[in-house]
């Protein structure tokens, strides 16, 4: 039981370290300019590269969708104030794009069987 005991301890000192480690080096050190603004830009940086393979799955083997409402996603970041906006519009956007893609699947369809009807 208190090896037990001694793992959660470790566990969690090993977890608390990389948070309060960047709290005590910015609080005692002091940067250049230079190093904050760059620092400032990181969260930024992560937010992209976690969300940019997301856009580019989104549909199977058509990126250009994904990036479509990726685009309109910074083009409604950009113009309005509320996130939900920003969110719905991409999201409406690559279905619109998937629902167009589809009915055009299925007109091509559809005139491939006339075709080969005549």
């Amino acid at each position: 039981m208190m090896r037990v005991f001694i793992i959660i301890v470790a566990m969690s000192v090993v977890t608390m370290l990389p948070r309060l480690l960047p709290v005590w080096i910015v609080d005692k050190w002091r940067f250049p300019e230079w190093i904050g603004r760059f620092l400032e830009a990181v969260p930024y940086a992560a937010l992209g590269a976690l969300i940019f393979p997301g856009i580019i799955t989104v549909v199977e083997n058509r990126p250009e969708m994904g990036l479509i409402g990726g685009f309109v996603a910074v083009f409604l970041a950009l113009k309005s104030r509320y996130t939900i906006v920003v969110i719905l519009g991409a999201v409406l956007v690559v279905y619109w794009l998937i629902w167009i893609n589809s009915c055009r699947l299925d007109m091509d369809v559809s005139v491939r069987n006339i075709v080969l009807n005549i």
